[in-house]
């Protein structure tokens, strides 16, 4: 071989493998500020769960200067999400949007593999929902007093519905029970629609659903609203009293939104993201895009949200134990 063809193998073969190693290296030097940011939803789309990250996403990748994609992990009542997100690299770019369906978790599944309070770093509040009682008017119950009453009457002849075990609408209407001291019995679903299906066609009496859910069937007069679980009335239904108002038991099941990192994650990036959120949920579209669907825009400090975690979790596993609830 020519000596010129020979030194241009040599070349080749010398800087070719380098370029490449360069252009690894350089790809995985990446800044973790221009990785795409994954909100992981453990729940499936069309859920306020999931409206919070659709809606808050696209305004978070513009003041980041990054992508941000939404990721739906259902199962498990949220535990596959949720682990995802506990699993993942404390690099910033994963985060989970959750509910305070998180906390109850702790309690009815004891077996977990990873604490869902302990092993999520809290970065902000984003909103409040309010759960209704409501009760198929054929079941007679024109007020919450009516439905206790009756109750009381007939120990365990009045049902209720859930979209299944250890859910927001069935631990709340066990709090319900135990402050209103009542005995109904519990019908669990496989999701919210077919347990909605079943209290509208008055196969069950009542059942606790999302402001936004019961609002049209309130309205057209195929629900009974009896009265909201919260400590003030809310703007969508204000002649509707509190439970505590309708001396029905003193019930408060708001549910909590927000936003959580992996633990580790560094303390300036978790003060970035709470510093944006905050700033997100304050603009007037993202409040009326949150208030249609029956939620109210909040924000928190990382230490604020923590500690209304903490006491919630320590709420409901009080009230799981002494109900002696199972995810089973």
């Amino acid at each position: 071989m020519p000596t010129f063809f020979r030194d241009m193998v040599h070349l080749l073969r010398c800087t070719v493998p380098a370029m490449l190693q360069a252009t690894s290296l350089g790809a995985a030097a990446q800044p973790a500020s221009q990785a795409p940011l994954r909100l992981i939803v453990p729940f499936t789309p069309g859920t306020g769960i999931d409206l919070i990250a659709r809606t808050v996403g696209p305004k978070l990748a513009d003041r980041l200067g990054r992508p941000v994609v939404v990721d739906n992990r259902a199962g498990a009542s949220g535990n596959i999400g949720t682990e995802a997100v506990v699993r993942a690299a404390p690099n910033g770019q994963t985060l989970l949007v959750s509910v305070n369906t998180l906390v109850m978790n702790r309690s009815l599944y004891p077996q977990l593999p990873f604490d869902p309070v302990k092993d999520l770093v809290p970065v902000s509040l984003t909103s409040w929902g309010q759960l209704l009682l409501v009760a198929h008017p054929g079941a007679g119950h024109r007020t919450a007093g009516e439905l206790v009453a009756a109750a009381k009457a007939r120990p365990g002849r009045i049902n209720y519905a859930s979209p299944g075990v250890g859910t927001p609408h069935h631990l709340s209407m066990e709090l319900f029970k135990a402050t209103a001291g009542v005995f109904i019995t519990h019908i669990p679903y496989r999701g919210t629609g077919p347990a909605l299906t079943d209290l509208l066609g008055g196969q069950v009496d009542a059942m606790f659903l999302p402001i936004h859910v019961a609002l049209p069937h309130v309205r057209s007069g195929r629900l009974v609203a009896l009265g909201l679980g919260s400590d003030k009335r809310h703007a969508l239904l204000p002649q509707v009293p509190t439970l505590a108002e309708a001396r029905a038991g003193n019930v408060n099941v708001d549910m909590w939104y927000g936003i959580f990192a992996q633990p580790g994650t560094p303390a300036d990036l978790v003060t970035r993201l709470n510093r944006e959120l905050k700033e997100i949920l304050a603009l007037p579209d993202v409040r009326a895009a949150f208030e249609t669907q029956g939620m109210d825009p909040a924000s928190s400090t990382p230490e604020d949200f923590r500690k209304l975690v903490e006491q919630d979790a320590s709420r409901w596993a009080q009230l799981i134990k002494t109900q002696n609830i199972t995810a089973e």
